[in-house]
């Protein structure tokens, strides 16, 4: 009688993980931008962008590919 089989786990995409962190803080960065913008200073609205921005992509690559690690 055979052994019954472990299902496979999915794959890690590298490059698919690297799209997803640099398109979330990107967008991060573009709607700071925007809130800077409106405050009246783009450079500080695009520092905070960023400073949220790569946490959430982490956090965003984390959810997706979090049963491949």
């Amino acid at each position: 009688m055979l052994a019954p089989m472990e299902p496979s786990r999915p794959a890690l995409h590298p490059a698919g993980a690297g799209t997803l962190l640099a398109g979330t803080t990107a967008a991060c960065i573009g709607g700071g931008a925007l809130v800077g913008w409106a405050a009246g200073s783009v450079g500080y609205g695009m520092l905070v962008g960023a400073m949220i921005g790569v946490p959430a992509g982490v956090g965003a690559v984390y959810l997706k590919y979090k049963d491949s690690m």
